[in-house]
Parts: C-alpha cells; sequence; structure tokens
C-alpha cells in the first residue's frame, strides 16, 4: 500500500522562466510564489510529490544568472549544492523569451555535475512559440520536453520521465537496528546530545550554531540492541540565512529524515520554541515518520514540583499536532534522563511496527460505532464494514465503508483516537485510508 520513495528532484534554471510555476503545478499545491519580477526566489522551497504510486522530494530553487543581481552570489551557491545533493535536474528554459546567457550558464553547471537531467522547454502555450524550442538544442542538452507550466500541458509527461528516470535504489534487507536523526534549529544541543547518547566524543560540539555541516550516521549497540543515530546540520529559517552551508545543511537533513524510522525533535529549554522549531519537523510528519520531542538543557532550567508539568503543557500547545509525540526532558552536558531517551526510542520503535491482528481490530472498529455512531454528513451516515492492517512503519490501516463521502473528520479523528487508546501507538503516525466496500485494495 505504500508509495515507493524515490529521491530529491532540483528544478533549476535562469530567474523568471517559470520555475516556482512549475514547482506548484507538480507537488499540486501553491507552495512557491509565483510573481512576474525576476529573482523572487531566493532561498529553496521543498514539497514531497506523488505520481504513479511514487512519492519523491522537488526543491524549488532560485535563478541563475551572470549580472551581480542582489544575492546572486548566494544564490548560485545554493543551486550549485542543490544540484549537487539531487538525484537528478529538471532544467527550465523560457520558450517566449528564446535562448540566453543565463541558460548557457545554468546548462554549464548542469552538465559540469554529471547529473542525470530531464531539460523543460516552459512556456510554450501555442503553436507559434513551438518553433523557438528548436534554438535551444545549441546547449547540448538533446531533445528538450516542451511544457507550460502555467496551462499544465505536459506536466503528466514530465511527472512520468521524472519517476522513470530517478534511481529506484536497492531494497534495504529487513534487520532489527533502530535508525533515528536528531534535527532542530542550530545550537539546541543536537550534537552534545549525540555525544551523551553515544558516550564518547563523535562528533564536533561548539557553542557556534551552525557547526555541523553535513549529516553523520554512527551505527552502535547498547545492551543487546543495535542503533544507528543520523545527526544533522542545525536547519535555520527559510529566507533569512543565505550562506550556503545553510543550504547544504537543509537537504541533508531532508535526506537524514527520509533515512531514519524515528525523528528526535530536539527543542532548547532556555529559549523555548521558536518559529523555526514547527518548520523543521514538518518534512517528518509529511513522511509518517515517528517523533520524540526532547526538551533538551533542562539542567538550566530553576525548577519547582510544577516546572515539568507546565512546560509540557506549553510544548503540547505549541504542537497540538503532534499530540502522538512522547515528551523527554534531558540535558546533554549532565547526562541525565538519557536512559529515559532510550527507553521512549524503543518503545517508539516498537510502536512504529506495531501489527494488529484482523479480528481484533474489527473488534475494537465495532465497538467504537456502537458506542459513537457516526453524524449524517454529506448526505449519510458512514458505516465501516471491516477493518484490515495492510503494513506497518507506519501503521497503515484500510477502512472498507458504505461511502468514503460520508465520513466527516471529527469521526474520523475519533477512530484514530480509539485505536491510540486501544494500542500502543506512543510516538508513532497512524494512515487511515477508505475504501468502498468490495473495493480492491
Amino acid at each position: 500500500m505504500d508509495n515507493k520513495r524515490l529521491g530529491i528532484v532540483a528544478i533549476v534554471g535562469s530567474p523568471n522562466v517559470g520555475k516556482s510555476t512549475l514547482f506548484n503545478r507538480l507537488c499540486g499545491e501553491r507552495k512557491a510564489i509565483v510573481d512576474d519580477e525576476a529573482g523572487i526566489t531566493r532561498d529553496r522551497q521543498y514539497a514531497l510529490c506523488n505520481w504513479l504510486g511514487y512519492t519523491f522530494t522537488l526543491i524549488d530553487t532560485g535563478g541563475v544568472e551572470l549580472k551581480n543581481a542582489p544575492f546572486q552570489k548566494q544564490i548560485r551557491a545554493q543551486v550549485e549544492l542543490a544540484i549537487d545533493e539531487a538525484d537528478l535536474i529538471v532544467f527550465v528554459v523560457d520558450g517566449q523569451v528564446g535562448l540566453t546567457n543565463d541558460d548557457i550558464l545554468a546548462a554549464k553547471m548542469i552538465r559540469k555535475s554529471s547529473k542525470p537531467y530531464i531539460f523543460c522547454v516552459n512556456k510554450i502555450d501555442e503553436a507559434l512559440h513551438l518553433s523557438l524550442a528548436h534554438q535551444f538544442y545549441s546547449l547540448g542538452l538533446g531533445e528538450p520536453l516542451v511544457v507550460s507550466s502555467s496551462h499544465g500541458v505536459g506536466v503528466g509527461e514530465l511527472l512520468n520521465k521524472i519517476v522513470d528516470t530517478l534511481p529506484q535504489g536497492e531494497e534495504k534487507e529487513e534487520d532489527d537496528t533502530v535508525t533515528f536523526c536528531l534535527i532542530g534549529r542550530p545550537n539546541v544541543g543536537k550534537s552534545s546530545l549525540t555525544n551523551a547518547i553515544l558516550k564518547e566524543d563523535r562528533v564536533i560540539v561548539s557553542d557556534i550554531a551552525g557547526t555541523t555541516r553535513d549529516s553523520i550516521d554512527t551505527p552502535f549497540i547498547k545492551g543487546d540492541k543495535k542503533y544507528t543515530v543520523i545527526d544533522t546540520a542545525g536547519l535555520k529559517k527559510r529566507g533569512k540565512i543565505y550562506e550556503s552551508i545553510d543550504k547544504y545543511s537543509a537537504i541533508r537533513a531532508l535526506k537524514a529524515v527520509q533515512r531514519s524510522e524515528i525523528v528526535l525533535l530536539v527543542i532548547d529549554a532556555n529559549e523555548g520554541i521558536k518559529d523555526q522549531d514547527k518548520h523543521v519537523i514538518e518534512y517528518a510528519t509529511d513522511l509518517k515518520k515517528a517523533i520524540i520531542i526532547v526538551v533538551n538543557k533542562w539542567d538550566l532550567i530553576e525548577k519547582d514540583p510544577h516546572t515539568m508539568n507546565e512546560f509540557s503543557s506549553y510544548v503540547r500547545n505549541e504542537y497540538k499536532f503532534l499530540s502522538y509525540a512522547p515528551l523527554v526532558f534531558v540535558s546533554a552536558l549532565t547526562g541525565a534522563r538519557i536512559d529515559t531517551l532510550f527507553k521512549t526510542i524503543d518503545m517508539v520503535h516498537e510502536a512504529y511496527h506495531t501489527r494488529i491482528k484482523t479480528s481484533i481490530l474489527n473488534e475494537v472498529m465495532q465497538d467504537a460505532q456502537m458506542m459513537n455512531p457516526s453524524p449524517h454528513f454529506n448526505g449519510g451516515r458512514i458505516k465501516i464494514y471491516y477493518a484490515s492492517q495492510v503494513t506497518s512503519a507506519p501503521p497503515t490501516i484500510v477502512l472498507f465503508v458504505n461511502d468514503v463521502n460520508y465520513l466527516h473528520f471529527s469521526y474520523l479523528r475519533y477512530i484514530e483516537n480509539r485505536l491510540r487508546e486501544t494500542f500502543n501507538f506512543d510516538g508513532t503516525p497512524i494512515k487511515i485510508l477508505l475504501r468502498k466496500r468490495n473495493e480492491k485494495l
């Protein structure tokens, strides 16, 4: 039932060729700012795209140009890093404007990378513009794909080509290693926490924000269990910092989340929760990863008998969408409650891989409907005939119903809450899929 996850696709090109419009069209939502003024996109936007049972990460980049425009040095640096980290490049040119020196510059960057690419001539809205596409053969990038991102022309063909071109990757052998990563703003203590977990200084620790420039995988054994911890560079607020190192760190953090089962969101107890703390967890929730909220530097807080409960309430209020995520208070400096963190990681890992017997699952569904019948919605009431768990990591449950249009979101939330009350789903999201009765999986 799960989509197959592919890699990272970067959209690259000179300013105002329609990269952001294409980004929005491919990911199916308006996430990138679109404007006729050149150079609007300075920082990267990213989104998860789904097509034909495959999921990939799409990144929109700033426009590459020769002239010394504002932030151009930083933009070019982050585009180069996006190209370096991407598994596939979608190179976009403007079919109405024709070939420019900026296009030639961008094409050189792509050829130099030796990365797989798809060459697109955008804004071909009518036959008059089609003849302009031929001049781009001089770039030496082969046959271009003709698209119109504003009208959706050729976008399906582009998506097909993206899925066909992206490396499928090797199937990993099943093992019992618990893989988790640490993400969060710079300087919240992720590297120090990694060292406390490993009980040795394998990762550079510094008070200077942004010291960790790469994601570092460290396998280790604790007791009789195998773990791999991935320490990632801090993610800074999009649109604020333009140093290339932060762009590099952000993409590496995305890859770390992709490779992990459990994501530890590390926040600073002394500073509290910032807007950036909420941004950094979005990718993990999109990918349906198990999540633990880790409050670090708890040793710096003056405490009374109510301090922890009050701070817990504060965190829960800020992260209402993560009500299922356990909350652990630690001190990387003193090593306090690191053992509690390990127990929580083990518990969440077990929950993430939970399998429920079909007979028991259906008993719970029937009891839930008897205790709280569904409300009338869209002309009828939802009736759940049968339930089946089709996969784990995360637990994914299919409900076979009379009509999917009858389900109100509040009743779906009620069903999820009943599942969480009955089974151990601490830390893990639950995917609930709806199918009409007799519909095949």
